[in-house]
């Protein structure tokens, strides 16, 4: 028999939804936070929901749960065809239409996990970020190559949609004779190479939760140029700059994200980059690092913002 939402019943604790298939040690922090509030973490994979439109009720079921949950905590979007991604959105934009406060919501992972559409927000914003292109034509993308390599630039080309340093491409002056195919897809995205201004490669993941930045990491990398921890780079502590905080916030209210990880690279000159926005980061590393609660502080802004959210009760 096919489960349907039902009516809300009372529940020994509010109950969040924790959107994640690999709950691990973030997935153990935020239901300790949660419980330490009198509130329930319940792990949910985005492809195990479903919607029944064949009766009442709101049309969306989250299996574990017999009503909507109070709210709902974006760890993580599963990857898949686009079919399957636009339809792991469409549950998240659902449950915010239905009054279920969503953090981060389908919009901002939505404007976040494309980063050409990062980088054109902070781009018409005003926030300093490397020049980019993203260009469906190979040819136009050979030519923005030839144009960059020609000043004097190295390019790096990305996945649109990756994360962790996977597939990261450095096109450098000196050996590159021809445009590597992107990986995954057909779509170039080219930003700037910046060079650092340090001899050991680095940058900065400042955490920001509710607007504001709480937390900053340095990431250097023991070899190459890819500062991405799941690469091998390492996390040590770093201080929350004025420049770094506010850099982090300006990208973070762009985006119009309840919380993220900001990656700022400083240039030879000491001047701050916005390199990349996560929707979803992972903050165990900066965790190790900065002495202050990060899951604590998340929950604590969703409940802020749950406060204040609307509610739509399942009926029917």
């Amino acid at each position: 028999m096919t489960a349907r939402p039902h009516p809300a019943r009372t529940r020994a604790a509010p109950a969040v939804a924790i959107f994640t298939d690999d709950p691990g040690w973030h997935g153990a922090r935020l239901c300790a936070a949660l419980a330490e509030r009198g509130w329930e973490g319940r792990y949910v994979s985005l492809t195990a929901c479903h919607f029944d439109l064949s009766a009442g009720g709101p049309g969306l079921h989250l299996p574990g749960f017999d009503a909507l949950p109070d709210a709902a905590f974006v760890r993580g979007v599963p990857g898949g065809t686009l079919e399957e991604v636009v339809y792991y959105l469409d549950v998240l934009h659902a449950l915010r239409r239905l009054g279920v406060l969503v953090y981060n919501d389908g919009g901002a992972i939505e404007r976040s996990v494309d980063k050409g559409m990062t980088s054109f927000l902070l781009h018409t914003a005003g926030v300093p970020t490397p020049p980019a292109w993203v260009v469906r034509d190979p040819d136009e993308a050979g030519r923005v190559l030839a144009r960059e390599l020609a000043a004097g630039h190295d390019l790096v080309l990305k996945p649109l949609f990756g994360s962790q340093g996977e597939g990261l491409t450095r096109l450098s002056g000196k050996d590159q004779a021809a445009l590597p195919r992107p990986v995954g897809n057909a779509i170039h995205y080219l930003q700037r190479f910046i060079p650092g201004d340090t001899a050991q490669a680095q940058d900065f993941r400042v955490f920001v939760i509710g607007a504001r930045a709480v937390a900053a990491m340095r990431r250097s990398a023991p070899t190459g140029w890819i500062t991405n921890v799941a690469q091998g780079a390492t996390c040590h502590p770093a201080d929350l700059t004025p420049d770094l905080r506010d850099l982090a916030e300006a990208a973070a209210r762009t985006l119009e994200m309840a919380y993220a990880g900001v990656d700022i690279l400083r240039d030879t000159a000491g001047r701050a980059w916005v390199i990349e926005v996560n929707g979803v980061p992972a903050w165990k590393g900066l965790q190790q690092v900065c002495g202050f609660d990060l899951a604590a502080a998340l929950v604590a802004d969703l409940l802020r913002r749950h406060r204040g959210a609307p509610r739509m009760e399942a009926v029917g």
